[in-house]
């Protein structure tokens, strides 16, 4: 059970790092917005999921 919170955290870091490079670079260049607003989404909804599931889990191994 230990092992599944390590992977949630480091997924979720992983995540977070990701996002906070990429949707900078995507609101900066011109255009991109309308084309990736979907994948922005997406990502904002795992990163979310991934949350309540890393929050889960360590009630779990608390």
């Amino acid at each position: 059970m230990v092992i599944v919170l390590q992977l949630l955290v480091f997924a979720l870091t992983a995540l977070s790092t990701i996002l906070v490079v990429g949707i900078p670079v995507i609101l900066a260049s011109p255009g991109q917005w309308e084309q990736s607003k979907s994948l922005v989404f997406t990502g904002a909804a795992v990163w979310a999921g991934l949350v309540f599931a890393t929050g889960f889990f360590n009630s779990l191994v608390a």
